[in-house]
């Protein structure tokens, strides 16, 4: 049934960074209403009951109940103004309140609403994580390995159970959007019809012309996402309920948003279905590839958090004399396969108007970001002959991005740098460029979030799995997309089979079991990525299955040193399991010498069958020889038949980041406005963009300001109408934190003149 519905949508955060000292002052930021309305999660310390909530909201005159959670957190929802909402945190009984956050699905780009028909399977990607040899293995009962008898809740923007090839999988389910059973995905929306969930679905449990990791699993959806792939708090919190009310044994949620902290209810929740004996599994987010992007519910403790990586695949990359090297091509989703592997004539073509469109006849075109989107570029060069498109930042670095049709020709992104670095070539003639194709299997994708967490300085992600160009099901067919929702429902499906392995395995078991065998990933330069990139490494299922021995947790965080300890010693304590049937012995390797770094580490060892033991690690630091406040490693315990991996982090002080980098200020890809992107490491208590007169420094107003902004990278398109009039402006670009200020002075060119006379995108 048609999905119509209307959601209370809250700013999207992202990130990007480079930063100046403070130089201009600027006015303070403007107050915030007291009356404005807001909806809020509320915290409290113990269970409540409906009637309890509603007499103590008398108080409020204001403020009213939404909703009460049973299963998920102690608490409740609100909706209020916010002078009474901090009025209502001060009360006995609530440890905090928490403004709720826009949660949105996790793939690398916007989904596209085009659908195509495709018979491609999974088997490259099995093959590689090890999970189509898992299928032949038998459990306890005498059945093969594809998940029979696993429940996994799937929390996401609903499912086409009428898809062939999900409808023995398909188990029922829950709208906590319309507030209904029907999770069926948002349609009739146009361009915000969702297709999110069924493609995760498809990844874990497909059973008809795609096999998924678990193909005999059962799924229940939970609908939390409604039109254009995003909701809030509250419905994920709601649907968490639900699935801890339903026994699920595995809860996928391949959703997030840009908060990095551990203490957001979603993390909480999810540590509380994990306490239930569910295994929680979370996308990391698409961030990256800077420190500090993992997102909540990534940073949930007890969840494992999923970083994406390639599978085997061809990457196009252009060889051009005197450019920055080889240049690689991130291909647009809905754009054709990039099959040149000749050397063929590249132009430039400006912003990629008809009129910049000259020309380029069986050429590629390389044009710039901004003013127009992505598919009308495309079409004006497919319509004037061009073979394929390149398209370059309009700031720092590169960019994922999809095409709302597919395109019969490749489209595709680099960075702002080697776009510049080509358009210097080409200097108005064309230059012949050689593309080649690069054969890449476990590379870290760009997107893919880091760790580590704020505060606890935990790792994330835990794990990586497969998330560039998976081929799963949508309504209607079959669509290739990317992001680390794709990896997470690999590892939802290796839990399955895992479970139906290992009936008796604790959550926390099943998640040492992933970590301890995964497989340790290298970059370009075959240099391992850090813990806080990979986790334990990418993902071995038939390892996971077959391992002898657990070590609880996966990985091992030693905390923050301060530099005014007398004593620079922080211990950890972790817990080893044989889970083979004969004796094993166990031996940690010494490792490799550290300048200011020193180990103590437990004596080998032996366990019995069935037998676990709990040992000490204690590490000692010398701080002033120590120049990284962010050290990581990996320790390694042999078990006798093969070594397993423990990576491990601490930090040194609070790591002493600036609190605004990465200013970036461009035409939006609608055409109605202006984006812009700035990264917030820390977060901010206040933050804004003063404009002032260039010539007299005069104080013209804020372009944008805002209070309690998160960790993360904030960006947002401001619309023609709420821009200043066209000119040039200094602009000093400011964030405060815990007292301390930092300021980013840049200029910015604003020219609405320029998009008047093309048609405004709805």
């Amino acid at each position: 049934m048609p999905k119509r519905s209307y959601l209370l949508l809250f700013p999207v955060l992202l990130l990007l960074a480079a930063f100046q000292p403070q130089k201009l002052q600027h006015p303070p930021i403007p107050r915030e209403d007291p009356h404005t309305e807001k909806i809020a999660i509320v915290l409290t310390e113990q269970p409540v009951e409906e009637q309890h909530v509603k007499k103590e909201l008398e108080k409020f005159k204001n403020t009213k109940l939404r909703h009460v959670f049973t299963q998920a957190i102690n608490g409740y929802s609100v909706q209020g103004p916010a002078s009474e909402l901090k009025q209502l945190e001060e009360t006995e009984a609530v440890k905090f309140v928490s403004e709720v956050h826009t949660y949105k699905v996790e793939n690398a780009g916007h989904l596209q609403p085009k659908r195509y028909q495709s018979s491609s399977s999974f088997i490259d990607n099995f093959e590689l994580i090890g999970t189509e040899a898992v299928h032949g293995l038998l459990d306890e009962k005498g059945n093969h390995l594809t998940g029979k008898g696993i429940t996994i809740g799937v929390i996401d923007t609903g499912i086409d159970y009428e898809h062939p090839d999900l409808r023995r999988s398909y188990a029922g389910g829950h709208d906590l959007v319309d507030g209904d059973n029907d999770p069926m995905e948002t349609n009739g929306f146009g361009f915000k019809n969702t297709l999110h969930g069924t493609h995760v679905a498809g990844v874990i449990a497909a059973n008809g012309r795609m096999r998924g990791m678990a193909p005999e699993a059962k799924i229940v959806a939970y609908r939390a996402l409604g039109p254009g792939g995003s909701g809030t708090t509250e419905q994920v919190l709601a649907a968490i309920d639900e699935a801890i009310n339903d026994q699920v044994d595995i809860l996928n949620l391949s959703l997030g948003n840009d908060v990095n902290g551990p203490d957001l209810p979603i993390s909480l929740a999810i540590n509380k279905a994990v306490d239930s004996g569910i295994v929680a599994v979370t996308s990391s987010g698409n961030s990256g590839p800077n420190r500090w992007t993992v997102g909540s519910p990534g940073t949930a403790s007890k969840a494992i958090s999923v970083g994406a990586s390639t599978p085997p695949m061809q990457i196009p990359y252009i060889n051009s004399p005197g450019t920055m090297g080889k240049i690689r091509l991130e291909l647009l989703q809905g754009s054709d396969n990039w099959r040149i592997t000749q050397s063929e004539h590249l132009v430039f073509a400006g912003l990629g108007r008809k009129s910049d469109m000259t020309d380029v006849q069986g050429k590629l075109v390389l044009v710039e970001r901004g003013t127009l989107t992505f598919t009308e570029k495309a079409k004006n060069a497919l319509e004037a002959g061009a073979i394929g498109v390149m398209i370059y930042n309009n700031t720092n670095g590169t960019f994922f991005g999809n095409l709302e049709e597919t395109m019969p020709i490749p489209v595709a992104a680099i960075s702002k740098e080697a776009g510049l670095a080509l358009k210097q070539q080409l200097k108005n003639k064309s230059m012949l460029i050689r593309i080649h194709l690069i054969e890449e299997t476990d590379i870290l994708a760009d997107f893919s979030s880091r760790g580590p967490v704020t505060s606890t300085w935990e790792i994330k992600p835990d794990i990586v799995a497969p998330g560039v160009a998976i081929n799963s099901t949508i309504p209607g067919g079959y669509l290739s997309l990317q992001g680390t929702s794709m990896a997470a429902p690999h590892i939802a499906g290796a839990a399955a089979l895992i479970k139906q392995a290992h009936p008796d395995w604790t959550p926390a078991e099943i998640k040492a079991a992933i970590m301890n065998t995964a497989k340790d990933i290298k970059d370009h330069s075959e240099k391992s990525y850090r813990t806080f990139e990979q986790g334990a490494g990418r993902i071995q299922t038939e390892a996971a299955i077959e391992t002898d021995s657990l070590v609880i947790p996966g990985s091992l965080q030693f905390g923050q040193f301060q530099l005014s300890d007398n004593l620079h010693r922080h211990s950890a304590k972790l817990t080893v399991k044989n889970t083979g049937s004969s004796r094993n012995s166990y031996a940690f390797s010494i490792p490799k010498m550290q300048k200011g770094i020193e180990w103590e580490l437990p004596l080998s060892f032996s366990l019995k069958p069935g037998e676990s033991k709990e040992v000490e690690l204690a590490m000692k630091v010398t701080p002033e020889l120590l120049d990284d406040k962010v050290k990581d490693g990996t320790l390694v315990l042999d078990d006798g038949t093969h070594p397993i991996r423990i990576p491990y982090l601490y930090v040194l002080e609070e790591p002493d980041y600036p609190r605004v980098m990465g200013f970036g200020f461009a035409p939006a890809d609608t055409g109605n406005g202006y984006r812009y992107e700035v990264y917030l490491p820390g977060g901010a208590d206040e933050f804004g963009i003063a404009l002032f007169d260039p010539d007299h420094f005069r104080f013209l107003g804020f372009l944008d300001w805002g209070r309690e902004l998160k960790k993360g990278m904030v960006t947002k398109e401001l619309p023609l109408e709420k821009l200043p009039e066209d000119g040039v402006y200094l602009a000093k670009v400011f964030a405060k934190k815990a007292g301390r200020e930092n300021m980013i002075e840049t200029m910015l060119y604003i020219d609405k003149a320029s998009f008047e006379n093309r048609p405004r995108k709805r």
